[in-house]
């Protein structure tokens, strides 16, 4: 997750990029020490996905900062007074630190920028047979046996279901490393199967049942060998 840093306290600069440097999946492109040199930044670098951001800064403070931006990252607010919280959270930013801030604390504020990145890409959190998919403005549960396959669109992918299908903007790779893999399978570059809902193995294909029918699901050269480790194969 890329992210930059706006901040005019130089300690409480470092301090926040010792902590980025300390989680893995932060990568920071720049740091900044007023939010004037950050709106450049900030409105023709689409690759940022998070600003720490303190309010009170020259020229421009952290409020009037939100306020320009018509699109805005998610934002964690660092500030040394609480008086503003009420303001900032009007902004819908992520969380609202107060120095000194501990890293236990920075890393819990990640945790709800993960949350909410989730969410917004339309897929959310998980629980032990389930999982939320966004469609339109509300989340709907899905059960991983409700789910047949998972099929790749471009930028999408799309969850087939014996009811309904459901398309977000996800990639292949993450929805296969989030999902189980002792109930799905990836037999395609395209396609997750359940493999509970598959009926019939071919050469180069897997059958599987559908309300009309059945679908036929190509096999890739390269996934062949992985999916018959993950069924449950008996030969003589």
């Amino acid at each position: 997750m890329n992210c930059i840093i706006i901040e005019d306290d130089k300690l409480s600069a470092r301090i926040i990029q010792e902590f980025v440097g300390k989680t893995s999946d932060l990568n920071l492109l720049y740091t900044f020490h007023s939010a004037v040199d950050a709106i450049n930044a900030v409105s023709t670098d689409e690759d940022i996905q998070l600003i720490f951001l303190d309010i009170e800064l020259p020229l421009m403070t952290g409020i009037e900062f939100l306020e320009s931006l018509q699109e805005r990252p998610q934002v964690i607010i660092i500030s040394s007074k609480e008086k503003y919280a009420v303001e900032a959270f009007n902004y819908e930013v992520t969380d609202y630190l107060v120095k000194p801030i501990t890293y236990a604390r920075f890393y819990k504020a990640i945790e709800r920028v993960r949350k909410r990145a989730q969410m917004k890409d339309g897929i959310g959190k998980m629980g032990k047979d389930e999982i939320f998919i966004k469609k339109n403005s509300t989340l709907v549960r899905l059960k991983y046996d409700d789910i047949l396959w998972i099929e790749a669109l471009e930028n999408y992918v799309i969850f087939n279901t014996f009811d309904e299908k459901y398309t977000i903007h996800f990639t292949m790779k993450a929805i296969e490393q989030k999902l189980p893999s002792d109930k799905f399978t990836r037999v395609h570059r395209s396609y997750i199967v359940n493999t509970s809902s598959i009926d019939v193995i071919e050469d180069n294909s897997v059958i599987v049942r559908v309300h009309d029918g059945n679908k036929s699901i190509p096999i890739g050269k390269s996934y062949k060998d992985n999916l018959m480790g993950d069924i449950n194969l008996m030969v003589k």
